[in-house]
Order: C-alpha cells, then sequence, then structure tokens
C-alpha cells in the first residue's frame, strides 16, 4: 500500500466517529428544542371528550371548526387593554372563552365584528366571554383598531391589542393558525378546546350551539 493510500484510510478511521459524534449531538440539540418548545405549548391536560363535545356542535355556519383538546394552553399569552395595562388569558380564569385575533385591515375580520358583539352582548357573562385580541401593528395600530370599534358601535367588543404580534406568531409556530380571523375556544384554564381558521357567522343558531357546548363544559 502507497504511504498515500495508507493515509486517506487512516484519514477515513478518525473521520467516521466523528462524524457518528456530530449526529448524535446534532440529533440531542433537535431533541431538546422540540422537547422543550412541546413542554412549553403542552400545559393542559389532554381534553378528547371536551373537544369532541365541541365539534360535535360545530355543524353548519360553524362546521370549519374543529375540536382539538390535545393539550395546548395559553394562559401566559400576553396583550395589554385599551389603557396600555398588561394583560393575559390568565387574568380571565374561571370563564370560558372565545378569543378572537382581528386586524381593521382584515376584511372578514370587520365582516365578522357585529355577530361577535352579539354573541357577547347575549352570552357574556361570569362563566364566558367573547375576547377580541387587536393585532393592528405600528405606530398607528391601535388608533385604526379604535377608531373601527367606535365607528361600529360595539357594545361588547373591549379593545385588546398586541402590536407586537408576539401572540399570532405563537399560534403560526405552533401550527393553530395562519392568516386572520382566527379564533380559539379555550375552557375556564386558558386551555384550548377548539380552533377556528377564517371567518364564521357567529350571531346564529349554529353559533349559539357552539357557544352553549361550550358553556355546559364548566365545572
Amino acid at each position: 500500500m502507497s504511504n498515500s493510500s495508507a493515509a486517506q484510510t487512516g484519514r477515513k478511521r478518525w473521520m467516521l466517529p466523528v462524524t457518528l459524534a456530530g449526529a448524535v449531538l446534532a440529533l440531542a440539540i433537535a431533541s431538546w428544542i422540540y422537547l422543550g418548545n412541546a413542554a412549553q405549548a403542552m400545559s393542559c391536560p389532554a381534553q378528547g371528550p371536551a373537544a369532541q363535545v365541541i365539534d360535535a356542535a360545530a355543524t353548519g355556519e360553524l362546521a370549519a371548526l374543529m375540536g382539538t383538546g390535545t393539550g395546548r394552553g395559553y394562559q401566559d399569552m400576553a396583550f395589554k387593554d385599551a389603557s396600555g395595562a398588561d394583560k393575559t388569558i390568565a387574568d380571565f380564569k374561571g370563564k370560558a372563552l372565545l378569543v378572537n385575533f382581528w386586524a381593521s385591515w382584515c376584511v372578514p375580520c370587520r365582516e365578522e365584528m357585529p355577530a361577535l358583539d352579539a354573541i357577547a352582548t347575549q352570552y357574556n357573562s361570569d362563566k364566558f366571554e367573547v375576547l377580541p385580541i387587536n393585532l393592528d401593528i405600528g405606530e398607528g395600530g391601535l388608533l385604526k383598531a379604535q377608531e373601527f370599534l367606535a365607528e361600529g358601535q360595539f357594545q361588547n367588543l373591549p379593545l385588546y391589542a398586541d402590536n407586537t404580534f408576539a401572540a399570532f406568531d405563537r399560534l403560526k409556530r405552533e401550527a393553530v393558525a395562519v392568516g386572520l380571523p382566527a379564533t380559539l375556544l379555550l375552557d375556564a384554564d386558558g386551555c384550548e378546546l377548539a380552533v377556528l381558521q377564517g371567518p364564521a357567522e357567529w350571531h346564529s343558531p349554529d353559533g349559539e350551539a357552539v357557544v352553549k357546548a361550550l358553556m355546559g363544559l364548566r365545572g
């Protein structure tokens, strides 16, 4: 065997363990990142039966609503109220929530708001609340949202906002939603039971059936 052949054979022998070690390290890092994100996202117990109750009620106008109940929790999801005070989903503990993400530039969002206001007017209580979170970003974002709500004269849709877009980025990162409007149905502990991507006619018998099903799961 020539000197060059011997050198190449030796190089292959030590490169194989190094390559394998690198692959194992990369796999370990990827697993650590995945499990860390999963632990953060899955902060609730799985609730298959409860999600099935919501899913069964979601027909007609609400047929696109999907029961989930896989364990995602949003207790720490942060946003602000109209005064700029910090809020999280945990501040609404004890109430089942219809969390609607919207923006003033989103035409389907604007069209959906009167129905959401009607549902809020009819059902908001110590057991349930419609929680709209505005996602207008930029300097004038909050003003645009305020103007839209004032023009609509909505009685029960207060201004909550996240002009950092972090809340919705979280939904995209966890493959929950990709565009606006998007709606989460959460139980009284802030745990996800169902997801709707896109608008719906909430102020309808179909919408009311879903809200009643959600409220009926309390306790």
